[in-house]
Order: structure tokens, then C-alpha cells, then sequence
């Protein structure tokens, strides 16, 4: 079994920063692929950021030039700085990847609420 466990968020104003982590850990097949999602209330989970093991990344248009996906490939974490929020980027986040264990994604972490106020 895999476990994802996230931590970082919070309470911040419009314009204010925060970092987030996620630490995976237990029986990992691969953890090439790591990515952060989102999800608002009322509304789908959604990819944020994603990051290979060779450091190549990609972001949703919405983050781009705001938010910096990373890792430590010695921890098993992945973080994600957030700069710049915006009251649209409350959500709880949430870490995963596509290849964590045998059947592709692991279960989901309990993840962690950003809210951004105006």
C-alpha cells in the first residue's frame, strides 16, 4: 500500500505564497510521474502541476508563472510553490501519481486546504 500524505496549507490573502509538500512512502512501483491537484467545492478534481523524476514539468494555464513544482527523489516528496494567489486557488490539494502502485494511482491522500481571501 502507498500512502500520500500532504501538508503546507492554509490561510492567506490575494497575493500571498505558500508551500506545499507531500511525502509518499510504502510500496511504491514508480514514482516517476508526481503531480498536484485541486479540488474546489462543487467541482472536479483537476492537475495543477506535474513533474517527471528527470525534472521535467507541466502546468495547467490557470498556475503558469505562479506555482513551481519540485522534488527531493531521495524523500519521495514532491512540493509546489505557490506565489501570487488568487482567491480561485482555494481548494484542497492533493499529491498523486499515475504509476505509484500496480494499478496505476494510489489512493488518495487526505490532502491539505489552501484559502486564499480576498
Amino acid at each position: 500500500q502507498v500512502q500520500l500524505v500532504e501538508s503546507g496549507g492554509g490561510l492567506v490573502q490575494t497575493g500571498g505564497s505558500l508551500r506545499l509538500s507531500c511525502a509518499a512512502s510504502g510500496s511504491i512501483v514508480s514514482i516517476n510521474a508526481m503531480g498536484w491537484y485541486r479540488q474546489a467545492k462543487g467541482k472536479q478534481r483537476e492537475l495543477v502541476a506535474a513533474i517527471t523524476s528527470g525534472g521535467s514539468t507541466n502546468y495547467a494555464d490557470s498556475v503558469k508563472g505562479r506555482f513551481t513544482i519540485a522534488r527531493d527523489n531521495a524523500k519521495n516528496t514532491v512540493y509546489l510553490q505557490m506565489n501570487s494567489l488568487k482567491p480561485e486557488d482555494t481548494a484542497v490539494y492533493y499529491c498523486n501519481g499515475p504509476e505509484l502502485t500496480t494499478r496505476g494511482f494510489a489512493s488518495w491522500g487526505q490532502g491539505t486546504q489552501v484559502t486564499v481571501s480576498s
